[in-house]
């Protein structure tokens, strides 16, 4: 092994000496050298990232350049965070796959679209190698369409959906979990696609435009033409998933494409890891719009950024972001809906709606005057416009045949997995709580590690170690990690900060700071200095006795984090998180990295630190260290790499005042409003998180804001608003300072339409359906709506079991259990036939989707029947489910829901207060 000298520095005798012969990999010569001169810039800014790319001796030519290819364009945290033998193992994988499969794929796709591992913010593993073995057989001798149909259904196979949280499994720890949210089912997929030559990429909308929630999906390339597929959701066909129609709504839709990409889709942005390319004309209807940034005199203002801001969860959400051009200017083609466009530079800002297909330029006022008063808008999102191709019934029971296989095949693995029953036996043998026993029963296929720690360390300290993880954290965590946990003298056991990947950090920097520098260290007359000054670190000084001798204060890190690493904050680039080891070896990090790694030593050292859940501040405990310190006799200090001094953040209070109606008695946070704080210009969401905090169900105005919270002091937007069924939105935001030492008292206004519900068209309450009792037993003949409901209201869903839109019916109408029993009346979901009917009764009895409310009964529609009467009545497709509608034994419906929603549970309960 030899350290990596740039190409464009090597001589020739060198590159003949360390590579094979062989044929370029980059066949482009003005290509080839743009990549070596990014390579260049790259290792010449940072000279230390130098010692993380080691090429072996002997690697063909092409094996070489595709490295310098990966080297040059890859996140830090993939340079830092995985040795090169991982790629190049990699870079063989792929190259075995372009010659035995035989593909004919172009050398620009291959390079962006095969070769790079990194899909989404996953941990990167050794996947490629793994699914190549297990998929080739299966699609060798298939032409590409075909092949990529055959690998959806491997996936299947393996993985299904089900929420979860931002940190995205590997590959490799999906098939452990065998579920996956969209955007893991998305990763794994790509995964899979690329790892047998098909070029494939994640499509990803931010944020719907439409309902509450984003998705992702994928994208394959076969004989000359982009398709597109829904992750693990086999069809018998592309171009075609449950997300047709939704994403004919959609206002933004994109894929990040490695490197620098000269294909000839729009570019929305190009930075120093990817290029950003817009796909939404792909799926939508889209118009462009241009944007003038101007300062207060009237002047252009370059290298403005612009955020493309999407109602969605109650906020205005980034969903993209553009920087102008020396006139100021920039554009976007997006979805014929509206936005907000938020233009921001140095502190200031300014914004303004827009709706793409109307309006054709927008000009933005960057300022720092803006007015403390309400401004009310409508956003509306664009029309539904699907196009769905022809599946012929053939078709359609040859997959429908082939996914419940699938589904058996996945079954039968998650049976080895710990239930209820066997994890308490376990948990028993080991003299180990019972009530604890679903720490193995979460860790689903890992729960061989879960066991052997809990085997080898049967004792509070793992228990606890084990609590202080995520769900997910538990499907994926090794051995080596728990241990490190485990085994560090601090007793901070988490050692999770955010969302960043978990690695054995404790150990490492326990033997790092056994040889520190003096920099580390602080004798006691600079203690006792530090608190004759009265710093804010008073009381932290006094540290545990098993830190090797060292004496390390909370201001002495913060000062070595300042002074020793250096912060590259180039917005553009792709912010994988890196191991606190990487940024330690590296010097050189993004903020986000940074501060995981400054919470990371903290805790080793015993100092109490972390990252705040709302505002995303780092801090730091008061009195951290010393012993039998308490929580309620210490405070958390902010920490600020810019300061001389650490200080708690001035503070003030923020009361809403609201008046409850029929329609919504306790606005729901992320449901009706949202708080985000303007920090630089820009908005930064105040992310109370609503599963864990325990205030009654969530965090609502009752709860939190009737009486009162503390926010530190600043500038502050307050959004509001309530989606209708149609998917537009009445809002109302407002600007507000939050001064240190007062309250500040604002009304919460949400709009809505006080008139009557409207009758949106008939139904024939007399329709037949075959109902199912409670023990799920079907009635021996068909029974009438009428007969089963009685006279007045009713709900009546059709469902599509086991897709992603149907779940979050299911979820929604859980989560509205109680206001949907206090009305009282029945509601009848819809299955297309017995087999769908039973897989459903399997996921409820799996507890899928909560404690549906007791109103709900079941059925089977017969051939589609009724579907078909309420589409064709409501002069909708019927192509598309679920479909949940509101109506009455007078045959009118005043409701009706197609497709993906979020929130229908709420948008129910907002109908029938009005009815």
């Amino acid at each position: 092994m030899r350290k990596y000298i740039l190409l464009a520095f090597a001589s020739l005798a060198e590159i003949l000496i360390s590579c094979t012969s062989g044929g370029h990999f980059i066949t482009d010569d003005d290509y080839r050298s743009q990549v070596m001169e990014d390579a260049t810039v790259r290792f010449e800014t940072n000279p230390q990232l130098q010692q993380f790319y080691d090429a072996p001796v002997g690697i063909s030519l092409a094996e070489r350049e595709a490295l310098d290819f990966l080297y040059a364009y890859m996140p830090l945290a993939d340079m830092t965070d995985y040795p090169t033998e991982f790629f190049l193992m990699n870079i063989k994988s792929s190259f075995q796959a372009e010659k035995e499969m035989g593909w004919d794929v172009p050398e620009l796709l291959f390079r962006h679209f095969v070769l790079p591992l990194r899909v989404n913010n996953e941990n990167l593993d050794s996947s490629r190698v793994v699914f190549y073995r297990e998929l080739k057989p299966r699609v060798q001798g298939l032409s590409m369409e075909d092949a990529i149909l055959e690998v959806n259904h491997w996936c299947h196979e393996k993985l299904t959906y089900q929420p979860s949280d931002a940190r995205t499994l590997s590959p490799l720890s999906c098939i452990k979990s065998t579920l996956g949210r969209c955007g893991e089912e998305a990763t794994f997929t790509v995964a899979a696609l690329r790892s047998v030559g098909i070029p494939a990429r994640q499509v990803y909308t931010p944020r719907w435009a439409h309902t509450d929630d984003n998705h992702a999906w994928v994208e394959a390339w076969a004989d000359g033409k982009w398709h597109f597929l829904g992750a693990c959701e086999p069809e018998p066909v592309l171009d075609l998933g449950w997300f047709n129609a939704p994403a004919s709504r959609g206002m933004l839709m994109h894929t990040r494409a490695f490197g620098r990409y000269e294909g000839p889709e729009e570019k929305v942005m190009e930075g120093p890891n990817f290029t950003e390319i817009n796909l939404t004309a792909n799926y939508a209807e889209t118009a462009r719009a241009d944007f003038l940034v101007v300062d207060e005199a009237g002047k252009p203002v370059d290298s403005a950024r612009v955020d493309f801001k999407i109602y969605n969860y109650a906020e205005f959400y980034s969903a993209l972001s553009k920087y102008t051009d020396e006139a100021g200017r920039t554009f976007l083609s997006a979805g014929k809906g509206d936005m907000l466009a938020w233009a921001s530079k140095n502190g200031l800002y300014g914004y303004s709606k827009v709706s793409f297909g109307k309006d054709t330029l927008i000009t933005i006022t960057l300022t720092d005057k803006h007015p403390l008063d309400q401004q009310q808008i409508t956003i509306v999102p664009p029309p539904e416009k699907a196009n769905i191709p022809e599946v012929t019934p053939e078709q359609r029971t040859e997959n429908d045949r082939r996914f419940a296989q699938e589904d058996s095949i996945r079954k039968a693995y998650m049976a080895t997995f710990q239930n209820p029953e066997s994890a308490s036996k376990f948990m028993a043998s080991h003299g180990l709580p019972a009530d604890e026993a679903q720490l193995l029963v979460m860790s689903a296929g890992n729960h061989p590690v879960i066991e052997k720690f809990l085997s080898e360390h049967p004792d509070n300290r793992a228990i606890e170690l084990l609590k202080s993880l995520s769900h997910k954290d538990l499907k994926d965590v090794t051995m080596n990690i728990l241990n490190d946990s485990y085994d560090a003298a601090s007793a901070i056991l988490c050692p999770r900060v955010e969302n960043e990947f978990l690695s054995p950090y404790k150990s490492y920097f326990t033997e790092e700071f056994a040889r520190i520098d003096p920099d580390f260290r602080q004798d006691d007359d600079e203690e006792s200095q530090d608190d004759d000054e009265g710093s804010q670190d008073d009381d932290e000084e006094s540290q545990h006795d098993n830190k090797g001798g060292l004496n390390l204060t909370p201001s002495n890190l913060i000062k070595w984090v300042a002074d020793s690493i250096v912060i590259d904050n180039d917005p553009k680039a792709w912010r994988i998180p890196m191991s606190p080891e990487g940024v330690w070896k590296a010097r050189v990090t993004d903020p986000r990295s940074r501060n995981i790694f400054f919470v990371a030593v903290a805790r080793t050292l015993g100092i109490d630190a972390r990252k705040d859940p709302v505002t995303g501040k780092i801090q730091y405990r008061s009195n951290s260290g010393s012993v039998n310190i308490s929580s309620a006799t210490s405070s958390w200090i902010d920490v600020d790499f810019d300061a001389t001094e650490q200080v708690q953040a001035p503070q003030g209070r923020l009361i809403l005042k609201y008046s409850p109606t029929r329609t919504v008695d306790n606005p729901n946070y992320y449901t009706h409003f949202t708080i985000s704080k303007i920090a630089d210009g820009r908005t930064q969401l105040l992310t109370f998180d609503e599963g864990q905090v325990d205030m009654g169900g969530g965090v609502t105005w009752a709860n939190v804001f009737k009486n009162g919270t503390s926010l530190d002091a600043g500038t502050y937007l307050l959004c509001s608003g309530n989606r209708v069924s149609d998917g537009s939105v009445p809002v109302t935001m407002r600007l507000f300072e939050i001064k240190k030492g007062e309250t500040t008292t604002l009304d919460l206004v949400i709009r809505e339409d006080t008139s009557k519900v409207s009758i949106m068209g008939s139904f024939d309450s007399e329709s037949k359906y075959i109902p199912a009792a409670k023990d799920w037993a079907l009635a021996a003949e068909p029974k009438s709506i009428l007969s089963q409901t009685g006279r007045g209201y009713f709900v009546l869903g059709f469902l599509s079991v086991g897709s992603e839109p149907t779940n979050h019916v299911l979820k929604d109408l859980a989560a509205a259990k109680a206001d949907l029993e206090k009305w009282g009346r029945p509601m009848i979901l819809l299955c297309k036939d017995e087999k769908e009917l039973n897989m459903l009764k399997e996921q409820i009895a799996e507890n899928r989707f909560g404690t549906l409310p007791e109103t709900i009964s079941f059925g089977i529609d017969a051939d589609g029947a009724l579907f078909r009467q309420a589409m064709e009545n409501m002069k909708l497709p019927t192509s598309n489910k679920p479909v949940i509608l509101i109506a009455d034994t007078f045959n009118r419906v005043f409701f009706l829901s197609q497709g993906y929603t979020i929130g229908i549970g709420t948008q129910l309960t907002g109908t029938i207060a009005k009815l």
